[in-house]
């Protein structure tokens, strides 16, 4: 609770949003107490309409000469005005500025004013915080920290712009042109762009640098800044140095500040950090596919009357590109070059021997689609093509020989829905990490614009599968595929039966 009273008067240098916010509602209050409109508070002080709406909407701060006659106008001291002392009802709007809530989200990335959504808070003070208070303790139940908020905002983010940023796209077309990338051929060396960090911006470079720490191994890279070193993991492969040379050459050429200084983000500090580390793997991962050769490439690929997997792993090969490389450009080329918005993105992990699968990434372009991550510890349709892929890698592992990346393109139709996707997805052993497979599956939502565009959309060798969300909440009868019984669809009808009895009862 605001118990301690703080006069906003003696930090007239120092006033942040917060403060500014807090006073215009308390200016509102007692104007609406007195039944003043705007015309009749400007005729009575002197000031006009537009200033005092910039004031109540924690735009502007009137210095001390405005502040006593403010004061004077609404009949109260001027330290009872500039004082953060709030009234009852205020109150929840008070401690929700005060707490790092509001501050922390991202709201001007999204082109909201705080001291909108103060003024929403404002006009229903008690309900809205008894609304977010609820959501604050759902948080808390489900055990979501504070970086879950900062990466679903960067979703939304990504959503909000289709997944392309043409900003990004042309400092990558400068660099490239500077450094005559686009002379070298491709794939692009990792030497090349080692070779950019020493002699442009001074890095010295360790190519076994996390050697000595055994702690590190899963990690990548570490960064060192008072040195200008990175460290790198000794088991890297060229695909992988690239990217990590590519990235550092974002941070420094979209002058990114705040970053970690690992290769992945092991603790968030501040949504600031997600989108700055989100830049540099967009900025990377378009130095190493440029654009215009990639949609050339693309175009071509979907041209074909048929489907060719082969085709699909030679386009990953000729950029020297990691799977989830290859399909984070999809997602940022296809909406807007190839006019089909409506897809998603998913990444699985899958430790071999245990029938379990995670979803750690998920992108989700002109709404959400049917698949979707799931907190539930419910079991995800091993129908999806994503897990049988990674149930036919582990197959396959089991045989004792090596087995590289591995592709499949599925149709994907939704059961009770009329919703199909055309999925297309790659598996492959985990790296650095030797004991995780993972896959990437980008979905395009089935139209007639999708079937103009892929001309092997009706190839008979691409499996049409019926598929759902969880087998928790999944009613396909004799599914061979089910991991787990139909539990939610089970008290469903069990609640269903329960309410036809009891209306039985109620109407005999």
């Amino acid at each position: 609770m605001l118990v301690k009273s703080i006069n906003l008067a003696e930090h007239m240098g120092n006033k942040n949003q917060n403060a500014k916010i807090i006073f215009g509602l308390k200016v509102k209050q007692l104007r609406l107490e007195k039944q003043l409109s705007f015309a009749n508070l400007s005729q009575a002080s002197g000031m006009s309409v537009s200033y005092l709406n910039e004031i109540e909407k924690g735009k502007k701060y009137p210095k001390a000469g405005k502040l006593a006659t403010l004061a004077n106008t609404l009949e109260v001291s001027v330290e009872e005005l500039t004082s953060t002392k709030l009234s009852k009802n205020l109150e929840p709007v008070g401690e929700l500025l005060q707490s790092n809530f509001l501050s922390e989200l991202p709201l001007d990335m999204f082109g909201i004013e705080l001291s909108k959504v103060a003024e929403i808070i404002a006009n229903s003070p008690l309900r809205v915080g008894a609304f977010i208070s609820t959501l604050v303790e759902l948080a808390r139940n489900y055990a979501l920290r504070e970086e879950n908020f900062y990466h679903g905002a960067m979703r939304a983010y990504q959503e909000l712009h289709h997944n392309y940023f043409e900003e990004i796209e042309e400092v990558v077309a400068k660099v490239t042109e500077k450094h005559k990338l686009g002379e070298l051929g491709l794939p692009i060396s990792p030497v090349v762009l080692e070779r950019i960090l020493t002699n442009h911006f001074g890095y010295s470079i360790d190519p076994e640098g996390l050697q000595e720490y055994p702690d590190l191994i899963n990690l990548r890279s570490v960064y060192v800044p008072k040195k200008k070193k990175l460290l790198l993991n000794q088991n890297l492969t060229d695909i992988q140095k690239a990217f990590q040379y590519s990235k550092e050459l974002a941070f420094n050429c979209l002058s990114l500040k705040d970053r970690a200084n690992t290769s992945s983000l092991l603790r968030v500090n501040s949504f600031d950090q997600v989108l700055n580390h989100f830049k540099a793997s967009y900025f990377a991962t378009a130095i190493l596919l440029p654009r215009d050769l990639f949609l050339e490439d693309l175009r071509k690929f979907f041209n074909n009357s048929t489907w060719d997997g082969e085709a699909f792993i030679g386009l990953m090969r000729k950029y020297n590109a990691s799977p989830e490389m290859l399909f984070q450009r999809l997602t940022n080329l296809i909406p807007k070059f190839f006019g089909l918005q409506k897809l998603f993105f998913l990444r699985f992990v899958h430790q071999p021997g245990i029938d379990r699968f995670v979803l750690d990434k998920e992108l989700h372009l002109e709404g959400k689609h049917h698949p979707h991550s799931n907190g539930l510890s419910e079991h995800y349709c091993r129908r999806w093509l994503g897990l049988t892929l990674l149930k036919d890698l582990y197959t396959m592992q089991q045989t004792g020989k090596y087995v590289g990346t591995i592709v499949g393109a599925q149709r994907s139709r939704y059961f009770g829905t009329e919703d199909e996707y055309l999925c297309f997805t790659l598996a492959r052993p985990a790296s650095p990490t030797p004991d995780r497979n993972v896959s990437v599956t980008i979905g395009l939502l089935v139209n007639e614009e999708l079937k103009e565009k892929v001309k092997f959309f009706e190839d008979v060798s691409i499996a049409v599968r019926e598929v759902n969300r969880t087998c928790e909440r999944c009613s396909i009868a004799d599914c061979k595929d089910r991991a787990s019984e139909a539990t939610f669809i089970k008290r469903r009808e069990d609640r269903r039966r329960l309410q036809d009895a009891l209306k039985e009862v109620l109407d005999s």
